[in-house]
């Protein structure tokens, strides 16, 4: 009887990569495979192999902006998905592989071009954003590592502490603008803004206050605290949960002449005027609630 022959064993395989999970507004940032690699179709997440002696951070900034063209931040924190495939062809050849995956939160600024590939002759042929619902109903094909990363994936939190002023003269109130680099673009809220680590909320109060408007104030007494929650695009891109504590002051203008205008820039506010508090009351003006909450307190 002739002896079976042991099947040879594969050449071992093993690969270590490093890729980013990019959502923002209910959509994901993906990367097509190539058909020589995936004859499917299917979508990916953007990323790629680390080089030998690269850290995996530089790694993904690198690998996606070569399949999106697009600069991407990446958080402090992520994840390992591990993929053993014993019977898998490499580079033409059968192969034991094993595929370590790191997996990190990354955004892109708000005003990013679209996607486009920039690698010539790499693995991925077209990069674009998916909905996020579409990835999860299976409408856009993807590798399983793109659904394994969304399950495990959550907004970063941001909490921040502000401090705000009431400010009227007569019949007015003092409100900043929200402009293009900040959530909830157009509406008007109460001059201030977060307190700095160390600074005390009258100081962060005076600062803030400046910046926005241009204009010397005198803090006077807390009225109150008020709190906000809400999920949303902050001003780097990033998709945040937002939680605010806005602590609400009184204060009064050091020149009472003196007119407001936006003096930092690159800030979050475009506009600082007086309003009228009528125009705040019957809704002619859209403002953020701690306005009507800082009124209230006043």
């Amino acid at each position: 009887m002739t002896p079976r022959r042991r099947p040879r064993a594969r050449p071992r395989w093993q690969r270590i990569a490093a890729y980013a999970v990019v959502v923002r507004d209910g959509r994901i940032l993906l990367s097509q495979i190539a058909p020589r690699v995936s004859p499917e179709g299917k979508w990916t997440l953007p990323g790629g192999g680390i080089e030998h002696g690269e850290n995996p951070r530089a790694s993904v900034v690198r690998e996606v902006y070569e399949e999106t063209g697009l600069e991407v931040s990446i958080g402090d924190n992520s994840r390992v998905y591990s993929l053993h495939a014993p019977r898998s062809t490499r580079q033409g050849r059968r192969v034991d592989a094993h595929s370590l995956r790191i997996v990190f939160e990354g955004w892109v600024a708000p005003d990013a071009p679209e996607p486009r590939v920039m690698e010539v002759n790499g693995s991925t042929i077209a990069a674009a954003w998916h909905p996020v619902a579409d990835v999860l109903s299976g409408r856009v094909p993807t590798v399983d590592l793109v659904r394994q990363a969304l399950a495990e994936h959550q907004p970063h939190r941001m909490q921040r502490v502000n401090a705000r002023a009431v400010i009227r003269r007569g019949d007015d109130v003092l409100l900043a603008r929200i402009g293009e680099r900040g959530v909830h673009t157009g509406s008007w809220l109460l001059p201030g803004g977060g307190i700095d680590h160390g600074e005390s909320p009258e100081t962060a109060l005076v600062r803030e206050v400046w910046e926005e408007c241009g204009l010397r104030v005198e803090v006077g007494g807390l009225l109150g605290v008020h709190t906000v929650h809400f999920a949303g695009v902050a001003p780097s891109g990033r998709f945040e949960d937002y939680h605010a504590v806005e602590l609400v002051y009184a204060a009064s203008l050091v020149d009472p002449a003196a007119q407001p205008r936006v003096v930092e820039t690159d800030g979050t506010t475009d506009a600082a005027a007086w309003v009228p508090v009528a125009d705040v009351e019957q809704g002619r003006v859209e403002v953020l609630d701690v306005v009507r909450v800082g009124l209230g307190l006043a």
